[in-house]
């Protein structure tokens, strides 16, 4: 078995040194930790991660906690926890997955990352004293990663005008939160731009209430008017009453909807969305947080990721 001094030997550096190129890789120059490196490459030396991880008082345990309720029918938040799972196997952290907010500081962690977080429950996150990022922007200066909500409207705000329809609706989410506030921001700046006003009208996260919506005020919405909703979930409830309706998809009424990791796909006609990129949302997230563990809980700040526009049947070619 190759052990620390073979690799100390053949690099013709001490094993001190060894040991902080494992251990502690900022605390080297890079070309010392290349020549290290190159050594363990050779002998083909795997570090054993329960040591190191004893030796710097770690637990390579990292919690995920969801704090809201999983449509299990949808494949979000297995893409999202793939992305972590593979953010952390590369540094060989385990993941355990937490549903009670009670059970998160139960047992050893070295840092949590935490979704689904709304307004009531920042005093909590106040309390917890291991390092932590969370998914979702927030306005209380915690480190997040998220998608670029405002971006994605704008995108399909601009994408609607340019198909040349004449009224454009925003369909939103009735909750006060940063993501559902720049989602409507991206819509209104954008509408301010080419002087048009906003319409917007909100609800419950559910189809079956923007279906109910739109049918209950059909007469309200003219021919030439395009949808633009916060979830794919309002969009399909929003397809489905326009088609009941007689209307016409997309010649007529365009939809456009807001996720792009299922639900836009099982929709007839497929829906237009703005795609979020969940996998490698997961792993920003991942990275993120190791690197705030490996900097003794050093703020990281926030990165937003551009979502992409996907085409499809519910709007003009």
């Amino acid at each position: 078995m190759v052990t620390l001094s073979d690799v100390a030997k053949r690099a013709n550096v001490s094993k001190m040194t060894v040991s902080r190129v494992i251990n502690h890789p900022e605390q080297v120059t890079t070309e010392l930790r290349e020549i290290v490196v190159a050594a363990m490459t050779a002998l083909n030396y795997q570090p054993n991660v329960a040591a190191k991880a004893l030796a710097n008082n770690r637990s390579n345990m990292v919690k995920f906690l969801i704090l809201e309720d999983i449509d299990t029918t949808e494949p979000y938040y297995m893409n999202l926890l793939f992305g972590i799972a593979r953010g952390l196997d590369k540094a060989q952290y385990a993941l355990q997955l937490i549903t009670d907010r009670d059970r998160l500081t139960i047992g050893n962690a070295d840092g949590y990352l935490i979704t689904g977080a709304r307004t009531s429950d920042f005093p909590w996150l106040d309390q917890l004293k291991r390092p932590l990022v969370l998914f979702g922007e927030n306005r209380y200066g915690y480190d997040f990663i998220d998608t670029d909500n405002k971006l994605g409207t704008q995108m399909a705000t601009q994408y609607a005008l340019a198909k040349n329809y004449q009224s454009l609706i925003f369909i939103g989410i009735d909750v006060k939160e940063p993501f559902e506030y720049s989602r409507e921001a991206g819509y209104i700046n954008t509408l301010q731009q080419h002087a048009k006003l906003p319409r917007i009208y909100r609800m419950a996260n559910r189809s079956h209430l923007s279906q109910q919506y739109i049918t209950e005020h059909w007469h309200e919405f003219a021919p030439n008017t395009c949808f633009i909703c916060a979830s794919d979930r309002l969009a399909i409830g929003v397809v489905r009453a326009i088609l009941q309706q007689g209307g016409s998809i997309p010649r007529d009424y365009g939809v456009i909807g807001h996720d792009g990791v299922f639900l836009d796909q099982v929709s007839n006609p497929q829906l237009t969305t703005v795609q979020q990129q969940v996998p490698l949302l997961g792993e920003h997230l991942a990275r993120m947080l190791l690197s705030k563990i490996a900097q003794s809980g050093a703020q990281q700040g926030e990165v937003l990721l551009a979502p992409q526009l996907v085409t499809r049947g519910t709007t003009r070619d």
